[in-house]
């Protein structure tokens, strides 16, 4: 019995030091990594927009679910508190700090230039930073898509676009939509109008007013590029039996049957990508362009209004969104 004993405890300590030590295994199984975080400045309109905002933050969701990232955000009163902001992100040591909008890209210059050791994103301009990465849409294709199908769907061939205001952003939205309309009917007249008040993307008072003015002209689809004022512009088109065209975010079910499509933005696609690049320790600087192509831009799935469109213009839209994306189709 003795003898089987100290068998026992042979064993046993050939098994500890085989396995290296029960001491070492739990020191192992303790160690933590801390998650990425982020912060990000919302544009005007803040969330709710059901547009660019919501889009960015719904990238930022799928990276906390998906990649266990922390996040915060903020939603300025106006555009004089963005640089504000993004400084108090970066003295708090976030990893990555997401700038959502053109009208940021002098602030996100700044601190940028004064925090070089911290990653920043910048939605729809450039900053030539060696620590930020621009993040760019062709809207003007997507846009196309949204034209021809206005032309497809006008019975007046008056069509309406409503920018918030008149910057190269805004213009991309409307140079593709005309051309999109001109491309299935050389003669559509297009309307063209900005709301251009000092809150131009989040004023759906206006965008209704800037709409009912172009239905009343005889536009019967009526396509936006103003934010959250665009809610207004569809409110618009619905009390007026004419159609809407939605932008940046899925809008078909703010108005169903009345939204034909929305000129979908993947803001929330570009901006995973930019946090699972930090993660993965391969972020680079530089201008990302997200055309059809790269998926960054297109339609919905007309889950509403299938049959007010019917198949055969469905199957126009995609036959040209094919040839845009092998480049037959130039969008200027």
């Amino acid at each position: 019995m003795k003898k089987l004993f100290s068998g026992l405890i042979i064993l046993t300590s050939l098994f500890l030091v085989a396995c290296g030590g029960t001491k070492e295994e739990k020191t192992e199984t303790t160690v933590t990594k801390n998650p990425l975080k982020v912060g990000i400045v919302m544009a005007t309109g803040g969330l709710g927009d059901k547009s660019f905002n919501d889009s960015a933050f719904r990238g930022l969701e799928n990276a906390k679910k998906e990649l266990g990232i922390d996040f915060k955000y903020v939603e300025p009163s106006s555009s004089a508190e963005d640089e504000q902001f993004l400084r108090e992100y970066a003295d708090a040591g976030y990893d990555l700090i997401v700038a959502t909008g053109f009208q940021m890209r002098d602030a996100a210059e700044k601190v940028a230039k004064d925090y070089k050791n911290i990653k920043f994103a910048i939605i729809d301009d450039v900053v030539n930073e060696p620590n930020t990465r621009s993040l760019l849409f062709k809207e003007q294709e997507g846009s196309f898509l949204v034209g021809a199908l206005a032309a497809m769907m006008t019975k007046t061939d008056t069509v309406g676009f409503v920018g918030a205001m008149q910057v190269p952003l805004i213009e991309r939205f409307r140079s593709g939509f005309t051309q999109g309309a001109q491309y299935i009917k050389p003669d559509i007249k297009v309307l063209v109008s900005y709301v251009g008040s000092s809150n131009a993307f989040n004023d759906p008072v206006k965008g209704k007013e800037v709409a009912i003015s172009q239905i009343r002209q005889g536009a019967d689809v009526v396509y936006h590029a103003a934010g959250a004022t665009g809610i207004g512009v569809i409110d618009a088109t619905r009390e007026s039996n004419v159609y809407a065209l939605g932008v940046d975010s899925d809008q078909d079910d703010i108005a169903p049957g009345v939204v034909l499509t929305s000129m979908v933005k993947n803001v929330d696609v570009a901006v995973f990508e930019t946090v699972k690049s930090v993660i993965d320790g391969n972020f680079t600087p530089g201008v990302y362009n997200f055309g059809i192509k790269e998926n960054g831009v297109g339609t919905t799935d007309f889950r509403n209004t299938k049959d007010i469109i019917g198949a055969e213009n469905i199957a126009k839209l995609e036959e040209i969104k094919q040839k845009i994306s092998s480049g037959e189709i130039i969008v200027k």
